[in-house]
């Protein structure tokens, strides 16, 4: 059911559209996922998906699926972070910032971690990622789908964005804003959202929101990028913020963003002083494509402008030999075909540190980079995200599970598996695909799967 007051809105702004737009409110919602480009090509993934699929024609690596008929959580595939789940639409925004392998990047709202994981795979897992999230909880849960995707030049935070401003002055290049917002373009999915939305609620989030940009325009250098984004349709919380950011910083500049199969400008007369330049931002409705509601601005910032400049020093990655001989042993028995790792230690635990990263002192790290494991008495026992980033040609010994088998249903409950004749760590793929650790001792494969991960037995 939807509020009354959110129907009686969508007709007065909407007007002749109206109709087509809760009509939409009837049918299936649009469902996606989205491949691991490191992982898998698009090539394969079109011959093995293990369920039906249809390309998004306005996403690279994004495809539709029924949400009815299938359950892409449950494939091994998924454990395997081959693909990540998320909403079409919201697939859109991430490829607006552009990114390179050389860019420094910040997702300033990141959780669950649906656009950090694909801005990282756009860099090639290269550059540096930093992914924040106020809410500790929530940034687990983005840390969590970091690791999934394998990734090694991304840093997770747990930190308000007013801290961040202070410590990051005019630090980085790209900078994503998708802000907490009412939620309304995924009213057919979050019944939650329905329930919590009020006009109060949303003239309060747009308030917040223009905090998160402000906030950003202090850590993006001159002539850097900012995207916002929200799921929602206000214009309180999309057109009119940007609108009082463009007016604010009169640096700033919208980029026009490319429409193309239904995606749609911002409206200009729903701005409150007729700000042309808003039609350069794109709304995403589901009347007019296969997805859900959304909006997305880019801004430059301009090539003068005079912010204080960050005075942050990058980590110096120590020399650690006889520290690391354990690691260094386990390295050159099963590691190979990969460059070495810029190793940091944080008490016994071993990261891969990435590049340009600077000292984060005082800040609530989450994940420093890609973990790589533990130094334990006489002994280095790898991190359930090294398997995940490594590829199963770059370690020595391999235990290979079938997808059309029970055999890694039973692995990712914990259970222990039968030998093949190795001896020591594993690296246990399924269809190829690296999915966690095993270590095989007198023929049985102990299992290392993390067991907060585990499925758990009914």
């Amino acid at each position: 059911m939807l509020p009354e007051p959110f129907i009686q809105k969508m007709k007065t702004l909407l007007k002749a559209e109206f109709e087509a737009f809760i009509k939409t409110y009837e049918e299936e919602r649009a469902a996606g996922v989205r491949i691991h480009p490191l992982k898998i090509s698009k090539e394969k993934w079109e011959t093995i998906a293990p369920f039906s699929i249809e390309k998004i024609p306005f996403v690279e690596n994004g495809y539709y699926y029924s949400y009815t008929s299938s359950e892409p959580g449950k494939h091994p595939y998924h454990f395997a972070g081959v693909y990540y789940i998320q909403e079409p639409s919201a697939m859109f925004v991430a490829q607006l910032l552009d990114v390179t392998e050389e860019d420094i990047v910040l997702d300033l709202c990141a959780s669950p971690g649906g656009k950090s994981t694909q801005i990282a795979t756009m860099m090639n897992n290269k550059g540096l990622l930093i992914a924040n999230e106020i809410h500790p909880k929530r940034a687990k849960v983005l840390s969590e789908n970091v690791e999934r995707f394998g990734l090694k030049n991304t840093v997770v935070l747990n930190e308000t964005s007013k801290r961040l401003a202070k410590v990051f002055p005019s630090f980085f290049s790209k900078i994503l804003v998708d802000a907490p917002c009412s939620g309304e373009g995924m009213f057919r999915k979050d019944e939650e959202a329905r329930i919590y939305w009020s006009q109060n609620h949303v003239e309060q989030l747009s308030e917040q929101q223009k905090v998160l940009l402000d906030d950003a325009y202090e850590m993006l250098q001159p002539g850097g990028i900012l995207v916002y984004s929200t799921c929602t349709f206000s214009p309180e919380e999309n057109e009119q913020v940007i609108e009082y950011f463009l007016n604010k910083h009169e640096d700033m500049e919208l980029v026009a963003i490319e429409k193309m199969n239904g995606i749609d400008d911002g409206r200009v007369e729903w701005t409150k002083n007729g700000t042309s330049s808003i039609e350069k931002t794109a709304r995403l409705w589901p009347h007019k494509l296969k997805g859900e509601g959304h909006f997305a601005a880019k801004l430059r910032k301009g090539s003068s402008s005079n912010n204080q400049k960050s005075k942050l020093k990058q980590i110096i990655v120590p020399p650690l030999k006889n520290v690391l001989k354990d690691y260094k042993q386990f390295e050159e028995t099963y590691i190979t075909n990969h460059p070495s790792f810029r190793i940091q230690m944080f008490g016994n635990h071993l990261y891969h540190i990435p590049d340009n990263c600077p000292e984060l002192k005082g800040l609530k790290v989450v994940r420093w980079g890609l973990h790589l494991g533990e130094l334990k008495k006489n002994r280095f026992e790898p991190n359930h995200a090294l398997a995940l980033y490594l590829t199963e040609k770059e370690f020595n010994q391999t235990y290979t599970l079938s997808s059309h088998e029970d055999e890694w249903k039973r692995f990712v409950k914990g259970e222990t598996l039968k030998g093949i004749g190795n001896k020591g760590w594993t690296l246990v793929t399924v269809d190829g695909f690296p999915i966690g650790w095993g270590k095989e001792t007198n023929g049985i494969l102990k299992n290392y799967y993390p067991k907060g991960l585990r499925i758990q037995p009914k």
